[in-house]
């Protein structure tokens, strides 16, 4: 399991595959084996919110990842606004899909930076 915010900033450099329940990065690990990360952020929902939905991703990561999870990687699950309501089953046939299209090496897009509206002060 990923602890470091150093692992987590350079699976953010790696393959991302969006779906519509969680964004999945994936990035070599130099021989560490297959590991993973979770983030929720608190724009998802309270507490208890964002503590279920890394308990689903917790889940759903340990009986993926040893038969379909990348060698050699960090895979890092970053929760979306849909997931929590999103059925276990769809979650986990999502996941396939995005560690099959990582495996492949098909990501998606970089999304550009979003540039506040700030108004100058006064």
């Amino acid at each position: 399991m990923l602890t470091r915010r150093a692992d987590f900033l350079a699976a953010n450099r790696g393959l991302r595959v969006a779906r519509p329940g969680f964004v999945l990065l994936a990035h070599p690990n130099s021989g560490h084996g297959k590991r993973f990360g979770i983030t929720v952020t608190k724009k998802i929902g309270n507490a208890v919110v964002r503590n279920r939905m890394k308990r689903r991703f917790r889940e759903l990561l340990r009986e993926t990842l040893p038969t379909k999870g990348l060698p050699d990687h960090d895979h890092v699950l970053i929760g979306r606004e849909g997931g929590i309501e999103r059925d276990f089953n769809a979650l986990r046939e999502e996941l396939s899909i995005a560690l099959e299209r990582a495996a492949a090496g098909k990501g998606d897009p970089r999304r550009k930076p979003r540039r506040g509206n700030r108004s100058p002060r006064k």
